[in-house]
């Protein structure tokens, strides 16, 4: 299996993290765990059938998938002949370039996408990226919420601070706060202050593999306690930290 990024033109680096695409190997069956990111995905199977959502779903040859905020880890299933190209919004980007759903109705979802909305999928088997990015360049709006500011605030803090603190730190009610995290992320603030929380650590980890002193990265990333950080590492990635 291979997996390739490719970073988005400056003028989208704001909305979209990355364009992706995931190609199978042959002879072989490969599962690819995602893990939560606060992200929502546009997938593009441009291959044959491929498993998803830890088996429940399977994703259909030449059809278009939206995937929702995830709040645990998810395993796909790829062998030889399957192909997928994915957009990658940053947290509460989508609404920049659609006027869709409320978030949270996508929750730990994966949907088909209407065609109508959709990137012509012909037309990104042809010019793959490059179309992808003329796409969303032409379909880029500015938000009409104000939770850019508040997320970049969560990530420069990796996660530890009070919901309180957030809201006063960036003039907003919780109430309103809850809301906007609701209709543009699809989680509330203190979940993804979790997920953001989980990334730094699975981060540490994973950069830290050979030290195994799992106290310290609790520490270091705002966990009580190694139990906490334990449980809440094997909740996001469904494994423990010394299995990661």
């Amino acid at each position: 299996m291979s997996y390739t990024e490719v970073k988005p033109h400056p003028k989208l680096e704001g909305y979209i993290d990355a364009f992706w695409t995931v190609v199978g190997s042959e002879g072989a069956v490969r599962s690819q765990r995602i893990m939560p990111d606060g992200c929502v995905d546009l997938i593009f199977n441009l291959g044959e059938d491929c498993g998803a959502e830890n088996g429940r779903l399977t994703m259909q040859r030449d059809k278009i998938y939206l995937v929702g905020t995830m709040t645990t880890f998810s395993d796909s299933f790829l062998t030889g002949g399957k192909k997928l190209i994915g957009v990658r919004f940053k947290p509460a980007a989508f609404s920049s370039f659609y006027n869709y759903a409320p978030m949270h109705e996508l929750t730990n979802l994966c949907i088909g996408f209407e065609r109508s909305l959709s990137p012509d999928i012909d037309l990104v088997k042809n010019y793959s990226i490059a179309y992808l990015q003329a796409f969303f360049l032409d379909r880029v709006r500015v938000p009409k919420h104000s939770l850019f500011n508040v997320i970049n605030y969560i990530r420069l803090t990796n996660g530890n601070i009070g919901i309180d603190t957030l809201a006063t730190a960036n003039h907003i009610t919780r109430r309103q706060l809850e809301r906007e995290f609701r209709n543009h992320i699809g989680v509330s603030p203190k979940e993804y202050l979790k997920i953001i929380r989980f990334k730094n650590a699975l981060k540490i980890i994973k950069e830290n593999r050979n030290e195994n002193n799992f106290s310290e990265i609790a520490f270091k990333c705002g966990f009580y306690d190694q139990a906490h950080f334990s449980n809440e590492i094997k909740r996001y990635a469904g494994l423990t930290p010394s299995q990661i």
